[in-house]
């Protein structure tokens, strides 16, 4: 028997504590499960190399709850330890069993899949058992090994009669740690940080049915057989080639990845890149509603298979945390801040990769089968908008194929758009003047205004819809995008010859000052002009400018700025409107000031607009007017 004190590599120490810090307890089983899947991996790739005789067998990972004796057990049928070996990675804290091992085997290993990097997993039993054993048998011809330590410096080891190859950890749990006696903990830990593992994991038993033979009687009982409860899936979508994999693959891993999620995903991509950086992963584009956060933290990070983190902020840029699904990399550091990985070289390099591999997706898609872009747009145009804000070199792929639809239902892209707009407009010198409507329902009396004059009239209701707006101004010169709305109808009406003013310009010097006693000018600034004698009498509009600055104050963007912005108002009084000729031939100033405060009401009613009091009082002048 043979006894000392574990030896700790003292140039090794830092590095590890500034990577290794664990700040969550349930950590440790993730970490000794990758060690015994880095043992299995090594004894396969000795295997495959000659270096290991005999038939290896298909060597699993067991779990084992004892809650009689307190004790957690991992197992494998690894590469085990001697003796000397245990010396040498078990009692010296910080010298990696995997990184010698990758070093020894580096041009043979490369792709043989060891996780370990820093030899500090092993310790992290240690968070949550008051003793630890390990009984292990090397590959080699050599005796087995039996370690024990009660989490002090002191340590024994000696000879065991273990029989099989590999390695068998047995935690004594404390008693803060009873929680890890639950098989439900353990199958919870288990789901979360090792679901797709390289190798098989084994987690008790459960009972299966075989199908019964064709030609069996009709009274036939089913044969009930017990068998191993393996609770991963070695060999996950994303470790596969994509054209090893179709459609049907790609859903049955998403609803693998997700078995609370209902609806198909609308489409996905594929990610597999091994150079200058290593990457794989597969990202799903799932139906999306207009709200930017309810929907992030769907996309898992893995590092060699091995569950890291659901939040990738920092490595997916974030307009793409909406979307859903897997990436891996063993390029990624671990455990550092936000602020780092945005400054660290690789990460940025994969977060250009994964923004330029969506962009292809969505343009080879729109390219191949527009019609069906279209009918995903809806659910997909948060996230195209999103990264047309954030993203530059998005923004630059999207001008192809981000779409614009119409209130009628018609889809167009920018160019398209602007080759529809030049054919109405035909006065080079101005802007083109894009029109386009916020809310069909509430803004249906000037869409209808507008489509009467053969304009064009977007729908464009997603939340950010204003920075969006500005940002594609700023990159087309000659565009400018109005709400169906705003003042901006008001010149497109001014150009339109065809409707002439019923009133003479005396009737409209008489009429202004008429309005003014009654309308408070320092509210609405009133404008006469010859509309269709079809729209309503009067027709409020609000300077464009102003209404984004308000907009992007109440999202908490840069129109904070310039103060509280009041709220002012165009009213437009349609010369040709009967209710206005009347109006102005109205003897009766009370008569004439109700027609006034009625007709500005409806104006107001279709901007909603009138609210509590003012509502009350207009109701009450209705029911009188009628009456």
């Amino acid at each position: 028997m043979a006894s000392g004190k574990i030896n700790v590599s003292v140039e090794n120490i830092f590095p590890l504590i500034k990577k290794f810090l664990y700040s969550d307890h349930e950590i440790f089983l993730r970490e000794l499960i990758s060690n015994a899947t880095d043992a299995t991996l090594k004894l396969k790739h000795l295997s495959n190399i000659g270096e290991a005789s005999g038939e290896i067998g298909e060597p699993i990972i067991e779990i084992k709850v004892d809650s009689k004796k307190k004790t957690l057990s991992i197992i494998d049928q690894g590469i085990g330890m001697t003796a000397k070996e245990v010396e040498k990675y078990i009692n010296q804290v910080a010298f990696s069993g995997a990184e010698e091992f990758l070093e020894k085997y580096k041009d043979s290993a490369a792709d043989s899949g060891i996780i370990g990097h820093f030899g500090l997993g092993f310790y992290s039993a240690f968070m949550v058992a008051e003793k630890v054993e390990i009984f292990t048998k090397s590959f080699k011809d050599e005796p087995a090994a039996h370690w024990a330590c009660d989490g002090s410096p002191e340590y024994s080891l000696e000879p065991h009669d273990k029989k099989d190859r590999g390695t068998e950890i047995v935690l004594h749990l404390d008693k803060d740690s009873k929680e890890f006696l639950e098989e439900n903990r353990i199958k919870e830990l288990l789901n979360k940080y090792n679901k797709f593992m390289p190798v098989p994991i084994k987690f008790g038993t459960k009972e299966e049915t075989l199908p019964l033979p064709k030609d069996a009687p009709e009274d036939a009982t089913a044969e009930k057989i017990t068998v191993d409860n393996i609770i991963n899936n070695p060999s996950p979508a994303w470790t596969k080639q994509p054209s090893d994999l179709k459609d049907e693959d790609y859903n049955s891993f998403y609803r693998e990845l997700y078995p609370m999620q209902f609806e198909e995903p609308l489409f996905n991509i594929h990610l597999n890149v091994d150079y200058p950086f290593n990457l794989t992963g597969i990202l799903y584009f799932p139906k999306l509603n207009n709200d930017l956060n309810i929907q992030k933290d769907k996309i898992q990070l893995y590092q060699n298979q091995v569950f890291v983190t659901d939040n990738v902020e920092g490595i997916v840029p974030e307009f793409l945390t909406l979307l859903r699904g897997v990436i891996d990399s063993p390029d990624i550091p671990l455990n550092v801040s936000r602020s780092y990985l945005q400054a660290d070289g690789a990460v940025k390099k994969i977060s250009n990769y994964i923004t330029r591999k969506v962009g292809d997706k969505l343009s080879s898609t729109f390219k191949k089968d527009r019609e069906a872009f279209e009918s995903k747009w809806n659910d997909i145009k948060v996230v195209i908008e999103y990264g047309m804000l954030s993203e530059e070199k998005f923004f630059e792929k999207a001008d192809k194929f981000a779409l614009y639809p119409s209130v009628e239902g018609k889809y167009y892209t920018l160019e398209e758009l602007k080759e529809e707009t030049k054919a109405l407009q035909t006065d080079k010198e101005d802007k083109l003047v894009l029109l386009y409507s916020s809310n069909v329902e509430e803004q249906h009396s000037y869409i209808e205004a507008a489509k009467e004059k053969g304009y064009i009239v977007l729908l464009l209701d997603s939340p950010i819809v204003s920075h969006l707006i500005q940002k594609l101004e700023s990159s087309n010169e000659n565009l400018t995008f109005a709400r169906v709305d705003g003042d901006a109808i008001e010149n497109l009406i001014q150009k339109d010859e065809a409707t002439v003013s019923k009133l003479s310009d005396e009737d409209k010097e008489k009429l202004k000052p008429i309005l003014e006693e009654i309308i408070p000018v320092e509210k609405y600034t009133i404008k006469l002009e010859a509309l269709s004698s079809s729209q309503l009498p009067f027709v409020l509009t609000q300077p464009e400018f102003m209404r984004r600055m308000k907009e992007m104050q109440q999202a908490g963007g840069n129109g904070g700025m310039f103060g509280q912005f009041p709220e002012m108002y165009n009213l437009v009084v349609n010369t040709n409107h009967p209710l206005v000729e009347q109006i102005l031939n109205t003897k009766t100033q009370k008569k004439r000031s109700r027609l006034i405060e009625q007709t500005l009401d409806l104006a107001r009613l279709s901007q909603n607009l009138l609210k509590g009091e003012e509502l009350t009082q207009f109701i009450q002048r209705s029911v009188e007017l009628i009456k």
